[in-house]
C-alpha cells in the first residue's frame, strides 16, 4: 500500500526541492512511486498545489493527519530568521519547538514516522572539530534556542522519528547567500565577507534526494538524530569567492573578520558537522559542495532566477 507522505513548509526552498523530486522535474528525480505526497503551508506559490495548514494549531494538525491517514510527515516549516528571531523570541517559539512538538504528537496518535529538520545552531560553535549527533548541545541564539526545544520536543513526545541537522542551506528558491552573493558580485567591484566563520555549505537539493530516499526505502525506522551537510568545509569567504568565480563576475572578493558586520546574533565560529553516522546508517554518497554549487549557479544563471 503506498504511503501518504505530509510536507509541512512546502514552499520553502526544501520543501520546493522535495516538489521537484517527486514530480520528476529535477535531474535524477522520480515520481512519487509507492508515496503519495500532500505539500502544504500556510503560503500560496503561483503553481504550486499547496494545502493550506497551519502548524501552529494543534488541533488542525492532528485532524489534517488523521483524515489524510499521513504515514510520515516531513517538517521543514521553521522561523529562520536568525536576526529577527533575537527580537522576536516567542515567534520563534512557537514555530521551532511549540508547533514542532505538535506535530509530534499528532504523528505519534496516527502511529506516523515524523522527519524533523534541524541546525548546526544547537552547538556553541566554539569547537576545531566537526560535531558529532553525542555532542554537547549549547545554542547560543533564540534560533538556536528554539531549534533544540524543538528537537527534545520530537524526542519527548515518543514518536517515531528522524531528526536531521543540517547548515549552510540553498537552492535555487527563495531568499538565499547563493543568489545574494551571485546579484552582489555581479553589481559590485568590490564585497566584503567573513572569513572567520567556518562550516558547510548545503544544496537543498541533496538534502531533499536524501528525505525522498528514507521515504521511499521505508528507512525513517532508523531513529535517531542525524548530521547532514554537502561534504568539505569552508569559510563564508571561500563560499562567496567559489559563487563569484562560477557566476562568472568580475568582482573582488575581500576577506574580513565578523566584527566588522556588528549583529545581535553570535553565530558560530566552527560548525562542522561529522557525517559519518548517516553514511554509516544509510549507505547514502553526499557529493562535494563545490559540485553542487556548481549545478545551483548554472541553474540561476540559465533561469535568470536571481
Amino acid at each position: 500500500m503506498a504511503k501518504t507522505v505530509l510536507v509541512t513548509g512546502a514552499n520553502g526552498q526544501l520543501g520546493m526541492e522535495i516538489r521537484n523530486i517527486v514530480s520528476g522535474h529535477r535531474p535524477g528525480g522520480r515520481s512519487s512511486g509507492p508515496a503519495s505526497y500532500i505539500f502544504s503551508d500556510v503560503n500560496e506559490v503561483p503553481g504550486q498545489v499547496t494545502q493550506h495548514l497551519d502548524i501552529t494549531d494543534e488541533e488542525a494538525v492532528l485532524a489534517f493527519m488523521r483524515s489524510r491517514k499521513v504515514d510520515v510527515v516531513v517538517n521543514c516549516a521553521a522561523y529562520t530568521d536568525v536576526e529577527k528571531a533575537e527580537g522576536n523570541p516567542e515567534t520563534a517559539d512557537l514555530l521551532n519547538h511549540l508547533a514542532v512538538a505538535g506535530i509530534a504528537e499528532a504523528a505519534r496518535e496516527c502511529d506516523a514516522a515524523m522527519i524533523h529538520i534541524s541546525t548546526d545552531y544547537v552547538f556553541s560553535g566554539d569547537s576545531s572539530v566537526p560535531y558529532t549527533e553525542g555532542d554537547e548541545t549549547v545554542p547560543s541564539s533564540v534560533y538556536g534556542l528554539t531549534k533544540l526545544a524543538g528537537e527534545r520536543a520530537v524526542l519527548n513526545s515518543g514518536c517515531r522519528h528522524v531528526i536531521l541537522r543540517t547548515a549552510w542551506l540553498y537552492s535555487v528558491h527563495g531568499k538565499n547567500f547563493v543568489k545574494t552573493m551571485m546579484r552582489l558580485t555581479a553589481e559590485k567591484k568590490q564585497v566584503k565577507v567573513v572569513f572567520d566563520q567556518t562550516g558547510t555549505p548545503t544544496c537543498a537539493t541533496d538534502l531533499a534526494a536524501f528525505i525522498v530516499d528514507l521515504v521511499q526505502t521505508g528507512r525513517t525506522d532508523l531513529q535517531g538524530i542525524y548530521h547532514f551537510t554537502d561534504e568539505g568545509v569552508c569559510s563564508w569567504y571561500d563560499f562567496a569567492q567559489a559563487i563569484c568565480e562560477m557566476a562568472g563576475n568580475d568582482c573582488d572578493v575581500v576577506p574580513c573578520h565578523s566584527d566588522e558586520f556588528p549583529s545581535k546574533v553570535h553565530r558560530p565560529h566552527y560548525s562542522v558537522l561529522d557525517k559519518s553516522l548517516v553514511r554509516e546508517t544509510f549507505g547514502v554518497k553526499i557529493p562535494h559542495w563545490r559540485k553542487s554549487l556548481e549545478k545551483c549557479v548554472a541553474a540561476l544563471k540559465g533561469e535568470n532566477l536571481i
